[in-house]
């Protein structure tokens, strides 16, 4: 049950980030689930665990500030992602 929780919070933290950074167009339903789970993750390492911003909430579980530190995490893999130039 926790993969069906992680690939649905993944979905929509990818998508409205790609909603945000406007990329939503270029992006499918596979790559909104993979860039919200990586920009989980991302959230996690960069303001979890190094800046110690939002606590325990980024990246753990399933809440509102989960979700708000996935899409933060998720909009700076997109940016990291338009200027490597893999997204437009």
């Amino acid at each position: 049950m926790g993969w069906i929780i992680t690939i649905l919070v993944g979905a929509l933290c990818g998508w409205l980030a790609s909603l945000i950074m406007k990329t939503d167009a270029q992006q499918g339903a596979v790559a909104n689930i993979l860039i919200g789970i990586v920009g989980s993750i991302l959230a996690q390492f960069l303001f979890g665990n190094m800046l110690n911003l939002g606590g325990e909430a980024a990246g753990n579980g399933f809440s509102f500030w989960s979700i708000i530190w996935g899409v933060v995490g998720s909009v700076v893999l997109i940016a990291i992602l338009k200027a490597l130039r893999v997204l437009r």
